[in-house]
């Protein structure tokens, strides 16, 4: 193939890739989704006919008070489309204006406060008219005890609002998920809205490491399984759940019962996103998915994951990510600097006795994933030189120069190219 241009998500836009000539490129997308013509009268009709539950107009009724939850900023959740006639249904079903709460579920993640709540809400209306809050996980008063898990003994402590509330509803956005395989229902409230000790148990060694707790896997993943049991134990919780297409429009929503209304996103979007090409490469092309994803380092791991069934082992691995917000929490930056300073084996050997995790610390774990198969090299505009150090990676100036220099070294002209990063995940066969 001649020379030629693609672009791969990078911040608010796109990073255009010139590739060598001679260049042999196979570009990975999703399969196109539809588009719903009437994105409003879409979120009205799930409203109206649920997945598993009766309708919300109906749930609410009788009502005094109702949690919603809503993912932080780093998912690119359509909250501006739904948020606002939600509220106007509960509203209209009794439930009084002061008993609504909407939670964001941080996880052990920063709060979104100011501005960034003002864009992730998206809606002025919404703001004016609820509380709207962040969680915080490490308010031991803030959560609710309900014990442990059955199967693996996980504690189970979550958000006192949500838990209380008469009605409960968890909202989210529905894609490939690197360990609980895939995102949104029951994972918006755990980890979502759980306490610290539920959240680092979930990102312990005996999880991270277990072959199961993969991308677009829910079959004997242990986070899956935990997560149900958490669900389950809080009696009725709903969901909305929303796909969204390349261009971050509404592809799909439905609404229910979190389990089931969930299982049932996860069926129309799993054939889209996983991706079967046929073969491994010695170089691949990603992104971190641009904005809201590729705010930080921390976040940007997961796109050196989901490529890794495609990676010839002993290839080059080529991530850009703008990194605007820098590299990611103080818990993250230490680990990945004992993740320096000891290397990746004496790194892991320090995690596998542990029964709570660090906090963040499970991000630099994730990473050695790919640091075990090839040769990791990053492309950002936004770390200073310390950061750049530990990454643990290799930091590049140019991804044109790095592809020509990776078809070079391995002797293969074929690349392939991922520009929505890990909201795809590419399969060898």
């Amino acid at each position: 193939m001649t020379d030629h241009t693609i672009d791969i998500a990078f911040g608010r836009g796109h990073l255009p890739i010139k590739l060598p000539a001679g260049a042999q490129a196979t570009v990975i997308r999703k399969r196109p989704l539809p588009k719903l013509p009437d994105q409003t009268a879409a979120i009205r009709a799930a409203f109206a006919a649920p997945v598993g539950a009766a309708p919300l107009a109906e749930l609410a009724r009788g009502k005094r008070t109702a949690c919603i939850l809503i993912c932080d900023i780093t998912r690119p959740v359509p909250n501006h489309l739904f948020l606002r006639p939600m509220i106007e249904t509960l509203l209209a079903a009794g439930i009084p204006v002061s008993g609504i709460d909407i939670l964001v579920a941080t996880g052990l993640h920063r709060p979104n406060e100011g501005a960034e709540l003002e864009e992730l809400v998206g809606d002025p209306w919404v703001l004016r008219t609820v509380r709207v809050a962040n969680h915080f996980a490490r308010n031991d008063a803030d959560h609710v005890d309900l014990g442990i898990t059955q199967k693996r003994g996980v504690p189970v402590k979550l958000e006192r609002r949500f838990v209380e509330a008469d009605l409960r509803i968890a909202t989210g956005l529905v894609e490939p998920h690197f360990m609980a395989g895939w995102s949104g229902g029951r994972k918006v409230v755990a980890p979502g809205i759980a306490h610290h000790t539920t959240i680092r148990t979930f990102h312990s060694a005996r999880f991270m490491e277990d072959p199961l707790a993969v991308q677009c896997n829910l079959v004997g993943n242990p986070l899956h399984e935990e997560q149900l049991d958490i669900v389950r134990k809080l009696g009725d919780v709903f969901a909305l759940n929303t796909v969204i297409d390349e261009d971050r429009d509404l592809a799909f929503v439905n609404f229910g019962e979190i389990i089931e209304s969930h299982l049932e996103a996860v069926r129309f979007i799993e054939s889209a996103t996983a991706v079967p090409v046929g073969r491994r490469f010695r170089t691949v092309v990603t992104s971190s998915a641009g904005y809201p994803l590729d705010k930080t380092y921390y976040q940007t791991v997961k796109g050196m994951v989901t490529p890794l069934d495609i990676l010839e082992p002993g290839g080059t691995l080529i991530v850009a990510s703008q990194c605007s917000e820098g590299f990611g929490s103080p818990e993250f930056r230490e680990a990945q600097g004992r993740l320096v300073d000891l290397g990746p084996d004496r790194f892991l050997a320090t995690l596998t006795a542990k029964s709570l995790a660090e906090v963040d610390e499970w991000q630099t774990e994730m990473q050695l994933k790919p640091m075990r198969v090839g040769r990791i090299q990053l492309y950002t505009t936004g770390l200073d030189a310390e950061e750049r150090r530990i990454t643990g990676v290799e930091i590049i100036a140019s991804v044109e120069d790095a592809v020509a220099a990776s078809i070079l070294r391995n002797g293969d002209p074929a690349v392939a190219i991922i520009p929505e990063g890990p909201y795809v995940v590419p399969l060898q066969s």
